[in-house]
């Protein structure tokens, strides 16, 4: 009993510290965030900010165009996140309960997929974009992100877990394939789908490589290649702008915090149904 006791104390503590370890620099950037610029240039650094600066978060809008930068993001990652779930649910839905000659090697065509990063295919890729005009707006930040091998994957193994007959029955009812997928799969596959949403969401939020090549000009650039620029300009006086940049970090992390947040428990139901099947 002891020993048992020891064990899961050693584990607890353990546990904690590999959390503060890991929240720490999470920590830092908040605090530096809500630092003054002298209080950044004193010699030991403190734990705790003198003063609470909320005025450096509304001192980031005057700095760069973050609202535009903002706006870009949310057109960005919600025109993924609609397309990438939708293809996935049509997609999962052929591969796991259609019956269509090449269904299988298909399927590990879009598994290979997942294996290939965008900075090996984005050269034919801008080509191509460029030859439609499509740099330098929303449909080069969107379409070619619009299908997810790896969604695809998940909902697919989801799916396959749901007895046929429920389907049948759907189609005894007069339901069509869209209907039987959005009215019936669908609710039934909700945390997969919600764990796919979560992925997709943090995903395109954090894309960075993608709309550095793809756009050129503040009108249509991200938060992330916004943060970049700033940081960039700052570049040798970061003691006098670090507390906007930390700001500014702060302001961009805080969406998927609360995303993930609420969003936890689905993704550990998910995550336990999607064993290779």
């Amino acid at each position: 009993m002891k020993s048992t006791m020891m064990l899961v104390s050693t584990r607890t503590l353990i546990a904690s510290i590999v959390t503060l370890f890991m929240f720490f620099p999470i920590y830092w950037m908040l605090i530096t965030a809500l630092k003054s610029p002298e209080e950044l240039r004193l010699a030991v650094p403190t734990f705790w900010p003198e003063t609470f600066m909320w005025s450096n978060f509304l001192n980031v809008f005057e700095t760069i165009p973050f609202a535009r930068y903002a706006l870009n993001t949310i057109i960005q990652t919600v025109g993924i996140v609609v397309l990438q779930i939708n293809v996935a649910l049509m997609a999962a839905y052929a591969f796991a309960k259609g019956n269509f000659m090449g269904r299988d090697p298909l399927f590990l065509l879009v598994l290979a997929a997942l294996i290939v990063p965008d900075q090996v295919i984005f050269v034919p890729v801008y080509v191509l974009l460029s030859k439609l005009g499509w740099l330098n707006t929303y449909y080069a930040l969107i379409v070619p992100h619009a299908a997810s091998a790896y969604g695809i994957f998940l909902l697919r193994q989801m799916f396959r877990s749901i007895n046929n007959d429920v389907i049948e029955a759907a189609k005894m009812d007069g339901a069509n394939r869209m209907k039987i997928l959005y009215r019936i799969l669908t609710p039934m596959a909700m945390p997969t789908v919600v764990t796919l949403l979560v992925i997709s969401f943090i995903g395109s939020w954090n894309s960075y490589f993608w709309p550095l090549v793809m756009t050129n000009s503040d009108k249509m650039r991200v938060l992330t290649v916004g943060l970049a620029k700033m940081r960039d300009s700052i570049g040798g006086n970061e003691a006098l702008s670090i507390h906007l940049l930390m700001a500014a970090s702060v302001t961009v992390i805080v969406p998927i915090v609360v995303v993930f947040v609420f969003a936890q428990k689905h993704i550990i139901a998910a995550m336990s149904n999607s064993t290779f099947k």
